[in-house]
């Protein structure tokens, strides 16, 4: 599951030997292309990754037709599940009640991308560049919200969104080897995860998140005062409900 593309990396290769000439790289894809190759390219090749970062996910959803594309088209869901952001286009086409519809669609499929009303695409700027999504540090500036979501369990057709929190401390040796084997076994359904996680024994908080089998974490400092040590994880994929997670969560707390 792990696939790069290397047309990207032959391309961003050639960009980066004209040296510091960018402040920043924005890859557009077509719109039925599967946005995770594309983002494991700037974890999987090790001189990409060495050189950029990925910012952040953006995925432009046409209010008009989204009902009907995510009914036809697989890549249609993968595209809004992996999403920072979706901005919502063709607003000025669509009666409001019509666009909390399609909005309360996005959410069911991901519940954590923010969801940005437009006409014509017509954003700022700072809302679709410059948003650090995909670091850890950002996992910790949302992390009120993060830990308060009500969205533990929502389902769409296909892909699910589902939580599960611990507010006993976790076992480091349990966690590890069971997530571990659940991206090794089903990582290809996993399109989205991440956690903040309070290990029994160690004072810092452990944030990741990751990508199909691909998982970004670290340590990132003490859990903050007057804060309760709450662990949560968030998965986004599909045929979560036949993975046993909550099971598998539950059964990594410490004894």
């Amino acid at each position: 599951c792990c696939t790069v593309r290397g047309d990207l990396i032959r391309i961003l290769g050639g960009l980066m030997k004209r040296g510091d000439q960018f402040d920043a790289i924005i890859v557009e894809t077509t719109g039925l292309a599967d946005p995770a190759p594309v983002a494991q390219t700037f974890f999987v090749d090790q001189d990409v990754a060495d050189r950029t970062r990925l910012d952040a996910i953006v995925t432009v959803a046409d209010a008009v037709h989204l009902d009907a594309q995510l009914g036809e088209h697989h890549e249609a869901e993968e595209q809004v599940a992996f999403a920072d952001v979706v901005l919502l286009n063709k607003t000025d086409l669509v009666e409001a009640d019509g666009l909390d519809r399609v909005e309360a669609r996005i959410r069911k499929i991901n519940p954590y991308a923010k969801i940005i009303r437009t006409a014509r695409c017509a954003a700022q700027l700072d809302e679709v560049l410059g948003l650090n999504a995909f670091s850890l540090d950002r996992v910790l500036e949302v992390e009120p919200d993060f830990l308060t979501s009500d969205h533990d369990h929502e389902h769409d057709d296909d892909v699910t969104s589902v939580s599960f929190v611990s507010e006993t401390p976790l076992d480091l040796d349990r966690f590890q080897k069971w997530f571990g084997n659940l991206l090794q076994q089903r990582g290809q359904d996993i399109l989205r995860s991440k956690g903040i996680l309070d290990f029994s024994g160690h004072g810092d908080r452990y944030v990741f998140q990751g990508v199909h089998m691909l998982m970004d974490g670290s340590p990132m400092g003490p859990w903050p005062e007057g804060r309760p040590r709450v662990s949560r994880v968030v998965f986004i994929g599909r045929d979560l409900e036949n993975m046993g997670l909550k099971e598998g969560f539950e059964a990594c707390r410490a004894a």
